[in-house]
């Protein structure tokens, strides 16, 4: 009979304990929830659950993806915040957290303190669209429109407080318009709305509208972005269009509760890097609008928290009233 030292036998039971699939073992052990606050089939949830696939893939668990909607993403906010930073509920982080956090006056979290934040996972424009038979034919005829005080353009977007709202508060304060929104719980009923040509204008992701605009059913007037849009490469961006310096790109990112462990930040945001350098995960992106993005930790954070404050100064100079 063998005998074993007391320090090896702690050693061959620690070994044990953390072997994968043992109660104490190697994270993920089960299924991870990743949870965001909007419609299921709109862009933020086609685009989690395309990274949710990757993130599966690697770490050998089903990524469960849970939409939330309500209360422009921040019911979804405010559930991930109370979450345990145990590895299992993580956020699908839209650009509009940067919005609801300028706009509302009271919120179920708070924006920065309460998140760890992984990476930023994908990048795109804002189109703004609207309907052929309209008149409209250029954002140039929108400006023109736009400044009579006594019939104001009507505008759906997904949400007030979203970014795609404060983007048209931006264009009407640069262009000194009288624009109407009217919010949508998601962008999916706003563009049907337009398609009944019961809206002057409709602004959103490219997911859900490039191929109304590619069959004609719609008109893409601008693209909010720095740079033209790789999937509709005709259609100007506004700061072409006579607002010179005007850039605003909706993004997306994943983030879990506060006091999630630096060693399982690093292991995502490795997982993330991974997964959107695959070509084939890339392609995907590609075909509802989005590039890729990795980030670190710290850079995704440091967006979030310097583009929180540029959407408040825009509030306050705008004298736009909050939630």
């Amino acid at each position: 009979m063998i005998k074993l030292s007391r320090r090896a036998a702690l050693a061959g039971l620690s070994a044990f304990a953390a072997a994968p699939g043992r109660s104490q073992g190697v994270w993920p052990e089960r299924p991870i929830t990743l949870v965001h606050g909007f419609p299921p089939s709109g862009p933020v949830d086609t685009l989690s659950r395309i990274l949710g696939e990757g993130f599966s893939k690697r770490l050998g668990q089903p990524v469960v993806i849970e939409p939330r909607p309500g209360a422009t993403g921040t019911t979804a906010g405010g559930l991930v915040a109370r979450a345990k930073p145990d590895g299992y509920t993580l956020m699908a982080v839209p650009a509009t957290f940067v919005a609801t956090a300028a706009m509302f006056r009271t919120l179920p979290y708070r924006p920065v303190e309460d998140f760890s934040f992984i990476s930023t996972t994908a990048e795109y424009p804002f189109v703004l669209v609207t309907h052929p038979e309209s008149g409209l034919q250029s954002l140039a005829d929108v400006i023109d429109k736009g400044r009579s005080p006594t019939a104001p353009l009507q505008y759906g977007t997904a949400g007030v407080g979203s970014l795609q709202h404060l983007s048209m508060e931006l264009l009407a304060k640069r262009a000194n318009l009288h624009l109407q929104q009217v919010p949508y719980r998601g962008g999916a009923p706003a563009i049907t709305d337009l398609l009944g040509k019961r809206l002057d204008l409709v602004i959103d992701p490219p997911t859900a509208l490039v191929n109304l605009i590619v069959a004609g059913k719609l008109r893409a007037l601008a693209v909010t972005g720095g740079s033209r849009f790789f999937g509709l490469p005709d259609v100007p961006t506004i700061a072409e269009s006579g607002f010179s310096g005007f850039a605003v790109n909706g993004y997306q990112g994943i983030a879990a509760p506060a006091g999630f462990s630096s060693a399982l930040v690093q292991r995502l945001n490795g997982v993330i890097a991974e997964v959107l350098a695959d070509p084939a995960i890339v392609e995907r992106l590609r075909e509802i609008g989005n590039s890729p993005i990795p980030s670190s930790p710290e850079q995704f954070k440091n967006r979030l928290a310097d583009d929180i404050e540029q959407w408040k100064k825009l509030v306050a100079d705008a004298n736009i009233a909050r939630i």
